[in-house]
């Protein structure tokens, strides 16, 4: 989430919420008059949705083609129109088309956002859908929670994320050190991972023990990756209710869990704020948190560079718990939508047995579905078996909360303040509460 889009957010929910009323008593399927004038040639004029999502991987808008491709050829009345926005401005585009009265019919929403644009009626709920047709009972649990704002569904996911910790066997062998364990049931401590860490860091030759949360970038992926730490530590964001993070964010677990990563930079040295492009392949990193999604990346980017030979994976590390993030973007539909019946064919299909099954195939992605998960046999087997039993057993939701936008924006200050600007860890974390509470008491007021 970049500034920018933090900075209009008070507004934008003032303008989404004016609809809300417009749209909530509106009918998902209406009884509309569809287009059977046909065209000048006596054909039916298709109808065309719009559809919006941010411009992922490569295998990731490989997917989508050829999933729109095969769902044209099978519904000939429907076109979709695919406009793939990249990554930094795809919340500030779609939040000013939505306050513009311009969105689109389907939009991809990365899950933890799902509480702005639920609750300034943005976007339809697909709650009576799902369980009709949706087959809910094979999603499971925390990611059908993450699906949901105040207990109605409202997004269809068609992959799930994990992350784990990747380690450099020739750095591992090199140091002398046993490489870590590949039971997803028992991953190491943090305290042995920053004693590991210890024993390959040798940052005169470049070389640095353990990056614990995909350094210091934008977006989302800090929210994403450093979360994991307060929730391991026994902290969290905000309160069970979603009404403040006070003694939540900065509890004395919280405290901690920060400690303990501003430790890694300016106490125990073995993490580096600034490090060299693709650290872990090129050998200038021994431990890396990662995503699922790494395996096929590095598989494709660096293809010399080889699981079992040259790195490893591991259970993401633990701290007096075991807890990994999950969620990413699933599809919902606009509120605004002419053709809610068609947008909803076209979720289900993307989102149901077969559309997941194709997009796992090409993208390398965790599947959203145990239908999908049984149907892959590797992902019973090493590495990807870590990835999903932590899915299923230990991953937990971001927080949906119609503040989470600024409450993204306040942990990567945080991380941040005390990660970079080795600042007071108390008191940056005061100051995030402070930032978070503030955009709770405007949502409160609305």
């Amino acid at each position: 989430m970049k500034k920018g889009a933090v900075v209009i957010i008070p507004v934008l929910l003032l303008l989404l919420a004016g609809g809300y009323y417009a749209f909530s008593s509106f009918n998902l399927f209406p009884n509309d008059e569809r287009n059977d004038q046909g065209s000048s040639s006596g054909k039916p004029a298709a109808i065309e949705l719009t559809f919006w999502r941010n411009y992922g991987t490569k295998l990731e808008n490989e997917a989508y083609k050829e999933l729109i491709s095969a769902f044209e050829s099978a519904h000939p009345g429907i076109k979709i129109n695919m406009n793939a926005i990249p990554y930094g401005d795809y919340e500030l585009r779609l939040r000013t088309e939505i306050a513009a009265g311009s969105p689109p019919d389907i939009m991809s929403i990365d899950s933890p956002n799902l509480g702005l644009y639920a609750n300034s009626g943005a976007l339809l709920s697909i709650d009576k859908e799902m369980k009709a047709e949706g087959q809910i009972d094979d999603i499971p649990f925390s990611t059908l929670e993450g699906m949901k704002f105040k207990d109605a569904i409202y997004l269809s996911p068609i992959a799930e994320s994990g992350v784990a910790l990747f380690y450099n066997i020739h750095l591992f062998k090199k140091a002398g050190l046993p490489l870590p364990s590949q039971d997803p049931a028992d991953p190491m401590s943090w305290d042995e991972a920053v004693e590991l860490a210890k024993e390959i860091n040798n940052p005169s030759k470049g070389v640095y023990g353990i990056d614990p949360a995909q350094g210091f970038s934008s977006g989302e992926s800090p929210a994403y990756f450093k979360t994991p730490l307060l929730w391991q530590f026994g902290a969290d964001v905000l309160s069970p209710d979603g009404k403040t993070a006070s003694g939540y964010l900065n509890s004395d677990n919280a405290i901690k869990a920060l400690q303990f990563y501003q430790d890694l930079y300016h106490r125990h040295g073995v993490a580096s704020v600034e490090m060299p492009p693709d650290p872990f392949v090129t050998g200038h990193l021994g431990m890396s948190v990662m995503g699922s999604w790494m395996l096929e990346e590095i598989e494709r980017n660096f293809p010399d560079f080889k699981l079992g030979e040259d790195f490893g994976v591991a259970p993401l590390p633990k701290g007096t718990h075991q807890v990994t993030p999950n969620g990413g973007w699933a599809l919902g539909i606009s509120s605004n939508s002419e053709h809610p019946e068609e947008a909803w064919e076209f979720i289900q299909y993307m989102t149901g047995f077969e559309g997941s099954k194709k997009y796992v195939e090409i993208t390398g992605d965790m599947p959203a579905r145990f239908s999908v998960s049984k149907s892959f046999s590797e992902l019973s087997s090493y590495p990807k078996n870590i990835f999903v039993h932590q899915a299923l057993n230990y991953s937990k939701n971001r927080p949906v909360s119609p503040a989470y936008p600024v409450i993204s924006d306040s942990l990567k200050e945080l991380f941040e303040d005390i990660g970079i600007g080795r600042k007071d860890v108390k008191e940056s974390a005061d100051k995030a509460v402070a930032k978070i509470n503030g955009s709770l008491d405007d949502i409160d007021k609305e």
